[in-house]
């Protein structure tokens, strides 16, 4: 065991993983993982009194660290609520799902497995089969979630996940969009979904990540693993890609862009706007513009240079 000058243990040795993940969040980390988190859940009111929340883990870096801020939150809970940690089996290889259950019994997470066959089901999909696999999880999700008496299910998409998802709704979708905080299900009555990770930076989840010695699973499916678009390195070549590289750039001149992309889905203004859609409707600015008793030319809105 090492010892120091004063003959004291460091801080850090003989901690658990478990341990010195759970310290990092409370010390370390406090400002940069967990305010973020419990702000995102007190301003989009992402959890109420009597709430059983299904947390969706995948193995990845942002799942099972939402686990973790989940489980501190509780600690400090000031109404009642109850957690499940849900993980999907969508038909990983056996060393992608053993390493999701080391990593979960590595962190105090008490993991509740269950299994599906969605990796088969889209294998052979030509056309947008990353697409299709997002979908039905998420139906496998809610089903199993309610099944053990849950109304909500939690995903781990974080900041940069929100802008990246507006420039390419943007840049390759032709439509102002974005990935919002919580929604109700369309398709499981009483259920909702929530991403209580929204104000979370993915740099600082890479950083907690790299601070404690973890890995974790990337994409683990079969499709990305065998790609003919991959890169040399493996890595898959993707839209959301580009977008992060792209916003990456513009940084470089702007350092406030990012928070920029946020914001303009936070200050849309509707009356400088052709054209909008509201529970399927569309509307155009044409239906109330003659309607309008003008005192005056208005002002248009100001070109940045």
């Amino acid at each position: 065991m090492r010892e120091i000058e004063n003959g004291q243990k460091p801080d850090n040795e003989d901690l658990t993983p478990q341990e010195l993940a759970e310290k990092s969040i409370r010390k370390k980390f406090h400002r940069a993982l967990f305010t973020p988190f419990a702000k995102a859940i007190n301003q989009y009111e992402l959890l109420k009194e009597g709430d059983r929340v299904a947390v969706c883990i995948s193995g990845g870096k942002d799942s099972m660290l939402m686990a973790k801020l989940f489980q501190e939150l509780l600690r400090h809970r000031k109404f009642h609520f109850e957690l499940v940690f849900l993980v999907m089996d969508p038909g990983y290889r056996e060393a992608n799902r053993r390493q999701i259950e080391t990593n979960a019994a590595r962190l105090g997470i008490p993991v509740t497995i269950f299994e599906s066959d969605i990796f088969n089901s889209v294998f052979h999909v030509e056309k947008s089969p990353c697409y299709l696999c997002a979908r039905m999880r998420r139906g496998y999700l809610y089903s199993k979630a309610r099944e053990l008496g849950c109304n909500k299910i939690a995903l781990g998409h974080h900041y940069d996940d929100v802008i990246e998802t507006i420039l390419m709704g943007m840049l390759y979708g032709g439509q102002v969009q974005t990935m919002m905080p919580k929604l109700h299900s369309t398709n499981f009555p009483g259920m909702e979904l929530i991403r209580p990770m929204y104000l979370i930076r993915e740099a600082d989840i890479k950083h907690w990540r790299d601070y404690n010695s973890l890995t974790f699973l990337q994409c683990a499916c079969r499709f990305t693993e065998q790609s003919e678009f991959s890169n040399e390195d493996g890595s898959n070549l993707s839209k959301r890609q580009e977008v992060k590289e792209l916003i990456g750039r513009l940084k470089e001149i702007n350092p406030f862009v990012e928070g920029n992309i946020f914001k303009s889905v936070e200050n849309v203004n509707l009356s400088t706007v052709i054209a909008y859609k509201k529970d399927g409707v569309r509307h155009h600015f044409l239906e109330e513009y003659d309607k309008e008793k003008t005192e005056g030319d208005k002002e248009e809105p100001v070109d940045i240079q």
